[in-house]
């Protein structure tokens, strides 16, 4: 089951501020993904946040299709409502207004992925 990391680039010294807004965080109101025929495609295990200084990440746990989960965060009113109270603390605005724009920041803000051990694919000897 993947992991994708997304990236935010904060204004330093608000990491506590931040920590609020996401303590106060309205989950989605399905963990079911779609593909873009409308398919059951997949589901969200978990999320986790990190920040140090100017950088905070997402990790996102999932299966299916990563653009699988940017269409179905960006149709979701708790992540706008996050979105919204998170951009006085970004370093830069970024229009995640609609569904075709958070996609392409979600794509845009993802690291690349250089490793994924789980003990199903790598098991001890």
């Amino acid at each position: 089951m993947p992991y994708a990391a997304i990236t935010y680039d904060v204004q330093p010294g608000h990491e506590d501020e931040i920590a609020e807004i996401f303590a106060g965080f309205r989950r989605v109101d399905t963990p079911e993904l779609r593909d873009e025929s409308g398919r059951p495609s997949g589901r969200l295990l978990g999320t986790a946040v990190f920040i140090k200084d100017d950088l905070m990440v997402r990790i996102i746990h999932y299966e299916g299709d990563l653009a699988d989960v940017a269409r179905h965060m960006s149709r979701q009113s708790g992540v706008h409502a996050l979105e919204e109270k998170l951009a006085p603390y970004l370093k830069r605005r970024r229009d995640t207004g609609t569904e075709e724009a958070f996609g392409a920041y979600f794509r845009n803000a993802t690291m690349r992925c250089i490793s994924q051990l789980s003990v199903e694919t790598h098991p001890a000897t």
